[in-house]
């Protein structure tokens, strides 16, 4: 059943499949983030963005259903560096998830993740793991300023929101697998790294992910050069900007 559910995502996107280099699939992670991001009424609260350990961004995760239903994804996990700095070095994973039912037809979807602890960081060192089975995920809620207490907020090691023909909405991805993408590592660094030596370290970001970094520092409130102390004094600025909007 899975090898037919993948045989109709090939028939639906070979293009998407086998066509996309790992640069371009970041350059357009980072489009797709900011456009997100630069929506103030359908957006990733950013407070939440603050508080989150690591992001996963799957530009044009694949879903199609010719009797079997299936998902298939690649994209990347990327993670704050130690001390709540800016964020790291880009890892990629791939996604993979079937459902079942009579259903024909086929969708293109976007998909952000925030990891929001460090259990949910543990897994991404792992090889594979899949969302609900062994990290608890969460639908994500919208809008900017949008409260993060939450009580997924509080349970969810991961929340979760998907875009779909314009549409920018919180769902829970129960049953997908997320593993480590070594031939994309290989291609971006030369080697084949698995996610965990990429995530722990401090390399450089290759030139194709300087764009995603930068969203995420800006979107985070992060600038080179400033203290711990000096992010905190301009979080509570924020926060208090946002309250007088």
């Amino acid at each position: 059943m899975r090898k037919f559910a993948f045989a109709a995502l090939m028939i639906a996107s070979p293009a998407f499949l086998f066509a996309e280099t790992a640069q371009e699939r970041l350059q357009e992670s980072a489009k797709i983030f900011n456009e997100i991001m630069q929506s103030r009424d359908s957006a990733i609260p950013e407070e939440l963005l603050e508080r989150a350990h690591c992001a996963v961004i799957i530009p044009g995760l694949k879903t199609a259903a010719f009797g079997v239903g299936g998902k298939y994804g690649r994209g990347f996990a990327i993670c704050r560096r130690p001390g709540r700095g800016g964020w790291g070095a880009p890892a990629a994973v791939r996604v993979e998830g079937g459902s079942f039912g009579f259903q024909i037809g086929g969708s293109d979807t976007d998909v952000v993740m925030l990891v929001m602890n460090e259990r949910g960081m543990e897994r991404l060192k792992e090889s594979k793991f899949t969302l609900g089975a062994n990290a608890s995920v969460a639908a994500g809620p919208i809008g900017r300023t949008a409260t993060a207490n939450t009580d997924a907020y509080m349970t969810a090691e991961i929340l979760s929101w998907s875009r779909s023909r314009g549409v920018f909405a919180g769902v829970a991805l129960e049953g997908a697998t997320l593993r480590n993408d070594l031939d994309e590592n290989e291609e971006l660094y030369g080697k084949r790294l698995t996610n965990e030596q990429i995530l722990l370290s401090n390399m450089a970001p290759p030139p194709a992910a300087k764009p995603l970094v930068a969203s995420l520092n800006k979107y985070s409130r992060f600038e080179e050069g400033t203290s711990s102390a000096d992010r905190k004094v301009h979080r509570k600025a924020g926060k208090a900007a946002n309250r007088t909007r």
